[in-house]
């Protein structure tokens, strides 16, 4: 069964392949969109495209930010020697300075070590790779850990929406038995107006039921109940399918609310205005939480 994902989560991994030391991070905000930035140092520059689609191949959407650092051994990275042919030259050229212009004789170890090419540096050849594998197999794990907690509390979110669907299950069943009730007592005031005004004039049945039918279909709620309870078990099915159905679902609650604003227009009875607001109080929460969803 493949679950919803929340599009905020963190995940962590420290290896050490190689002799060299990889840790990865990985954070994630809500995003409309995938947007994924990489800093990493500059030894590993040339990996930032391959972390990136590794990143792709598992998050749909949200704001994530990947943080890379690599420890080496000492040593290996960088080897330092003495260029001595150059050290030769600018002592030489110094000694000559001060026997023919007379300057005072200053010679430091770090004064000559500032001078350009004193100093070899050479770097070992890096198999880039070799590396590249090291440091996808660390990112992978980081990527275990990170998608097992968007699952975690995907899996929450889930809980959360079905429950308030049937809360709001519970509430629009409340409103079709109100407002039958509320047009069975509209007939009922309607006949005792009428009597009362007509007196001991025999009352037209039949303009009765016509007002009372003019005035039942002006409230009837029927179509937006049943749509609303259409979308709510669309919603539920999106849940069992699982996988990024963040931005479905978000369409989907405009359209819930739109049937729960025309319900709230027809209901005239103040008990089932209530309701009707409670019902938009959990279609409202229901969309903060959607907000979350991948």
């Amino acid at each position: 069964m493949t679950l919803i994902k929340s599009m905020t989560g963190y995940g962590r991994a420290v290896e050490t392949v190689n002799g060299r030391e990889f840790t990865v991070e990985l954070r994630s905000v809500n995003n409309r969109y995938l947007d994924c930035s990489v800093r990493l140092p500059r030894i590993l520059s040339f990996g930032e495209d391959a972390v990136k689609q590794a990143v792709k191949a598992s998050v749909s959407r949200g704001k994530v930010d990947v943080f890379i650092s690599l420890r080496t051994e000492a040593g290996e990275e960088v080897q330092v020697s003495l260029n001595k042919s150059v050290l030769e030259g600018y002592l030489n050229a110094m000694r000559q300075m001060v026997s023919d212009f007379g300057v005072t004789d200053d010679i430091s170890v770090s004064a000559v070590s500032r001078l350009p090419e004193v100093f070899s540096i050479e770097k070992p050849q890096v198999d880039e790779e070799q590396l590249l594998e090291d440091l996808m197999g660390v990112v992978a794990k980081a990527l275990e850990g990170y998608d097992a907690m968007r699952c975690t509390e995907g899996q929450a979110l889930d809980w959360d929406l079905r429950s308030r669907g049937e809360t709001i299950l519970q509430l629009v069943a409340q409103v079709e038995q109100g407002n039958a009730q509320t047009v069975l007592d509209y007939r009922a005031r309607l006949e005792a107006k009428l009597r009362e005004v007509l007196e001991n004039t025999a009352i037209d049945e039949s303009r009765i039921l016509t007002e009372a039918a003019i005035f039942a279909d002006k409230v009837a709620v029927d179509e937006e109940t049943v749509r609303l309870r259409s979308h709510l078990k669309q919603m539920n099915a999106m849940l069992d399918g699982g996988g990024a159905v963040g931005r479905k679902l978000d369409f989907l609650l405009q359209e819930m609310n739109r049937e729960a604003n025309t319900i709230g227009s027809k209901c005239t009875d103040v008990k089932l205005a209530r309701i009707v607001v409670d019902i938009k109080a959990e279609l409202e929460k229901i969309r903060e939480q959607t907000q979350n969803i991948e």
